[in-house]
């Protein structure tokens, strides 16, 4: 179970066995979608994404959208960066 603005809530999730039998739940991995930025935040020592996305995106838990934007996986892949990219709040259309 994910929370509301997970990347992952709608995700399909299956199941997978292990070397030693045991079944565990997984789920992919969702593609980043491509938008554009908002433009670009300068990030201050010891800022925290969460507190970034809230001012940004109303939210501090699409911290995970800030991330996809600049290409991390991970949120610790992003404390080495000066400037961070803001995605946009409006969808892209394809």
């Amino acid at each position: 179970m994910f929370f509301l603005s997970s990347r992952y809530q709608n995700q399909i999730g299956y199941t997978r066995k292990r070397a030693d039998g045991t079944l565990v739940a997984v789920t992919r991995l969702p593609l980043p979608a491509q938008g554009l930025l908002l433009g670009y935040h300068q990030r201050r020592q010891g800022q925290r994404l969460d507190l970034i996305a809230a001012h940004y995106l109303a939210d501090p838990t699409t911290f995970w959208k800030v991330c996809d934007a600049n290409n991390a996986v991970v949120p610790d892949a992003l404390a080495v960066h000066d400037l961070i990219g803001i995605p946009s709040t409006t969808p892209v259309n394809s």
